[in-house]
């Protein structure tokens, strides 16, 4: 996978973690190993300004996502198509404050690794608007995060969906 990570946020954030939940999230979802996708970091200031152009909603949002080439998961039985996933855009600032105040009180990093995830699925069509979405997204964004940090030996509980 072509995987590329800035940080513009001005926060330090674990990008290495970024870039290996993202590229544990598309090859679970069997995403051809030549695409590409973009993840950025930025600050509150110009989240509150995509926010409000894309989605016309005030306010900085944790995470946005702008697909490309609207890829979907591959399945077993066929060779994925290569392409352009597109990019995902992260608010540490947010997350910082949502990993705080989490069931599970986790780091700002752990919450950034959820919301990639998030992000990914979102670049692949998945959506939470209905109840049958959200069920359906939240438990296979919760898999990918789980078996991630399983395959990493992480301890103590995977960070709890905060998106909503």
């Amino acid at each position: 996978m072509a995987i590329e990570v800035n940080n513009e946020s001005g926060i330090d954030i674990d990008e290495r973690a970024v870039l290996d939940i993202a590229r544990y999230a598309l090859t679970r979802m069997r995403i051809h190993p030549l695409s590409e996708l973009a993840v950025v970091a930025i600050d509150a200031d110009a989240m509150e300004q995509l926010h409000l152009q894309w989605m016309d909603l005030p306010g900085p949002t944790d995470v946005m996502s702008f697909p490309m080439d609207e890829l979907r998961p591959g399945r077993e039985d066929e060779e994925p198509p290569q392409g352009l996933l597109g990019d995902i855009v992260l608010c540490p600032e947010v997350a910082r404050q949502q990993g705080a105040d989490a069931p599970t009180d986790h780091s700002m990093d752990e919450e950034l690794q959820l919301l990639t995830v998030h992000g990914v699925l979102h670049l692949l069509g998945y959506d939470h608007e209905e109840p049958a979405e959200k069920a359906e997204m939240f438990g296979l964004q919760q898999a990918i995060v789980d078996g991630w940090r399983t395959e990493r030996g992480l301890t103590g509980p995977s960070p709890a969906p905060t998106v909503t």
